[in-house]
């Protein structure tokens, strides 16, 4: 079974990489800390998030993981190689 050309193993975990990577892109979106938002709780850090919208993290983050796994699926079957990229290139020795 293939996704795009990929076996589906190899995309799961794909596909789960990029979603971790993206879950650390998104983690920092919007976050006031209890100090900036004047509402410090006692007991915990000001620095820490006021409110920490997780929930709508989680959906931006399935989004973007879910776009970037597209595109790199589109370039894997679009025939694109590191040789068509300027730059230094490589002479194989045959």
């Amino acid at each position: 079974m293939y996704i795009g050309g990929i076996g589906i193993g190899s995309a799961v975990a794909i596909y789960f990489i990029m979603w971790w990577l993206s879950l650390f892109m998104v983690l920092p979106w919007g976050v006031r800390s209890q100090h900036e938002a004047g509402e410090i709780t006692a007991g915990s850090e000001p620095g820490a998030p006021a409110v920490s919208h997780i929930g709508k993290k989680l959906a931006a983050t399935t989004v973007l993981s879910a776009l970037f796994f597209g595109v790199f699926v589109w370039v894997m079957n679009s025939g694109l190689t590191l040789d068509m990229l300027p730059g230094p290139q490589v002479h194989h020795v045959q």
